[in-house]
């Protein structure tokens, strides 16, 4: 598994490459989407961290705090994480086999051709993690945490032929 700020920039790397203004919330659905189908065709998270439920989708909170400052603008900069043996920030890199970066980039490029309306109207289909953790029934529901288990349960139940072409 990976740490988020890892996907997120290479999601941001392949934005750039290709000429595609990411913005925060851009970047959170196509993360949430490539934790998605990483579930669902490698069987396992390709991220650490839970998706919280937040008003316009599935959000990890430490990601959207690091953007937020590009509110709706274009991403110009890169997530950086503690290098643990010289005690400095550095980028966060992603590393993977072959197998797993051309799934990671198959989702990206798909994903990345959507609007940020069709990403938001994506993750928030009926029924979906997203809309059964924002809409729960109890007072409290801490966190808003969107687990794996929901995430594989609603779309390995629904039948759906997923393609990325």
């Amino acid at each position: 598994m990976h740490d988020g700020r890892e996907v997120a920039n290479y999601i941001l790397d392949y934005a750039d490459d290709n000429g595609i203004p990411m913005t925060n919330l851009g970047l959170q659905k196509i993360t949430y989407f490539c934790h998605v189908w990483f579930l669902i065709s490698a069987n396992k998270p390709l991220i650490k961290q839970n998706f919280e439920a937040w008003e316009f989708g599935p959000v990890l909170p430490y990601l959207y705090r690091f953007f937020n400052k590009f509110s709706d603008q274009k991403i110009t900069t890169r997530a950086t994480k503690l290098d643990r043996n010289t005690g400095s920030e550095v980028i966060a890199r992603i590393n993977m086999d072959k197998t797993e970066e051309s799934l990671l980039e198959s989702i990206v490029s798909f994903y990345s051709k959507l609007s940020v309306s069709q990403l938001v109207e994506q993750s928030h289909v009926s029924g979906g993690p997203w809309h059964e953790v924002w809409h729960h029934e109890a007072k409290v529901n801490p966190g808003m945490q969107i687990s794996n288990q929901a995430i594989l349960n609603f779309h390995t139940s629904k039948e759906m032929l997923y393609t990325l072409q």
